[in-house]
């Protein structure tokens, strides 16, 4: 009995001394960006919905790949037309040809979120930047993970919420919210 009490003192006094002794700690940041652990919004109602995304660098002037992912729950029926509002403040060019929409796999612990099929559209950038408007071939039926994929260079360090509006088929060309993306771009440090 006395020898396990001296060998579990023994273990818990070096136990101890590898906490005291000075270790060489860095701050470690974490790879890639999804979203914060925390998140601000000015207006919260119960009429926002956040929207997955991913971004392959979330560091200011770094080139990324956005995916803006509209899951099989975010829409209940077809588009023939995907706006996504932009702030006018998001100071990243964004050019047609480096945006598509595609049939995506979202995500997770074991594999990446990626674009599985490109869906043939026109994509049209406003001049200044401000919205995206993407006009599939044919319409998109629901029930399957679309989204767009876009390259570009980050904005400055900042909070960016993009919109994502969808027109259904039909007689009435009207719009509706499908959700927000709030992408967040930390600085260069």
């Amino acid at each position: 009995m006395k020898s396990a009490l001296k060998w579990s003192a023994v273990g818990l006094a070096s136990a101890l001394s590898v906490f005291s002794s000075p270790m060489n700690l860095r701050p470690v940041l974490a790879q890639g960006s999804s979203s914060s652990g925390f998140e601000f919004r000015w207006d919260n109602n119960s009429d926002f919905r956040k929207l997955y995304y991913y971004t392959s660098s979330g560091r200011a002037s770094g080139r990324a790949d956005y995916y803006l992912v509209l899951g099989p729950k975010d829409r209940k029926t077809a588009l023939i037309k995907l706006a996504v509002s932009v702030p006018d403040y998001f100071n990243a060019e964004i050019k047609p040809e480096n945006v598509e929409l595609c049939v995506m796999e979202r995500g997770g612990s074991l594999r990446k979120t990626r674009c599985l099929e490109v869906i043939p559209a026109a994509v049209e950038v406003t001049g200044n930047g401000s919205a995206i408007e993407v006009f599939p071939q044919r319409p998109v039926p629901v029930g399957s993970t679309i989204g767009l994929h876009l390259q570009i260079f980050n904005p400055d360090a900042g909070m960016y919420q993009f919109n994502a509006l969808g027109q259904a088929p039909g007689d009435i060309p009207v719009s509706g919210y499908l959700g927000s993306w709030v992408i967040e771009i930390s600085p260069n440090d």
